[in-house]
């Protein structure tokens, strides 16, 4: 029986957390695979591609989270909304 592959496509249905958490583990094993210096060139070029591609993909989700998280914060006006700061006590 074939072992499930990294890249496994997720489900059309998936949400964009889990698309998110599945792209940062596969992107962490990516970097580990990488780090153990093992990789011909070859491989190590297509691991970077498959990396970068990765990243972008969890840059646009905490985009969309923090679009959501100053929706919630301020949902008449979510442009102004201020980031949470644990600092504060408000």
């Amino acid at each position: 029986m074939p072992k499930p592959s990294a890249k496994s496509t997720p489900s059309p249905d998936a949400s964009p957390v889990a698309l998110f958490e599945q792209s940062l583990g596969e992107l962490e094993a990516l970097v580990a695979k990488m780090e153990d210096g093992e990789l011909n060139l070859e491989e190590s070029l297509r691991s970077f591609e498959r990396g970068i591609a990765l990243y972008r993909s969890c840059q646009v989700a905490l985009e969309q989270a923090e679009a959501r998280v100053k929706l919630l914060l301020d949902p008449e006006h979510p442009e102004s909304a201020r980031a949470l700061d644990r600092d504060d006590d408000s």
